[in-house]
């Protein structure tokens, strides 16, 4: 890739004694995984930015699975990310690593992905609005065309205090059961909009997006979940 593109790093691991294997998401080229030459040694000017959360400009080469960067420049400030916005961070990018292929265009996503930072980074509230949006923005970029607000039964548009049951591949179906696949119209309508005005529309949200959302993270549990779960045990020690 001969030109400069905007990207974020996902993940970045060591790799021999003075490199690093760094999981890229990018405006043009989606998820690229690159390999930074020298970029630990003491000597290099690259030690400092490439790291996560922090807007790059890049560019690369090569033709196989792992790219070689060749510059990469800040575009601004590493955002600043710290105690549980932090992990609400890393979910996000977990997220993008797991469920992203490789080399597939998401301009729009990459966007979303910038907008969902920059609200986990001046906000002084609960991540929880910004994390739900961002999940229906990644369900909505991965062709997950779910209609919230009409009845897969019937077609008829969803009325707020009626129950519609989720079903895989098909959508809302109105019924008289109550369980964890359960929504209100209005529960439907707010995801939507991505708007949630209030705690039931935001855990409505939650449960949706965790049942959507497993097809494409499979077994496999999340590390960024489990590393929550052990700072929120620190803090109550």
């Amino acid at each position: 890739m001969d030109g400069w593109q905007r990207a974020f790093i996902l993940h970045r691991r060591p790799y021999s004694e003075t490199s690093l294997l760094l999981d890229l998401f990018t405006e043009n080229e989606g998820r690229v995984s690159v390999l930074a030459k020298g970029a630990r040694s003491r000597r290099s000017n690259l030690k400092g930015c490439l790291q996560p959360f922090t807007p790059l400009l890049i560019r690369w080469s090569g033709r196989g699975g792992v790219k070689t960067l060749r510059d990469a420049d800040p575009i601004s400030l590493t955002l600043p990310l710290t105690g549980s916005v932090l992990y609400s961070g890393l979910y996000v990018n977990e997220l993008l690593s797991r469920v992203l292929e490789q080399g597939t265009a998401y301009p729009a996503l990459f966007f979303d992905y910038l907008q969902c930072l920059q609200v986990l980074a001046a906000s002084e509230y609960t991540p929880e609005q910004a994390l739900r949006r961002f999940e229906l923005a990644l369900l909505a970029n991965l062709g997950y065309g779910v209609d919230y607000l009409h009845c897969a039964g019937s077609g008829e548009s969803v009325t707020d205090t009626m129950t519609y049951r989720y079903r895989e591949e098909k959508g809302f179906i109105a019924s008289l059961i109550i369980d964890h696949y359960s929504f209100t119209g209005r529960e439907l309508k707010s995801l939507a909009t991505r708007e949630f005005p209030d705690l039931a529309t935001l855990k409505a949200a939650k449960r949706f997006t965790r049942i959507a959302l497993k097809p494409y993270l499979g077994g496999k549990p999340l590390k960024s979940r489990e590393l929550f779960r052990q700072f929120v045990r620190k803090k109550l020690e």
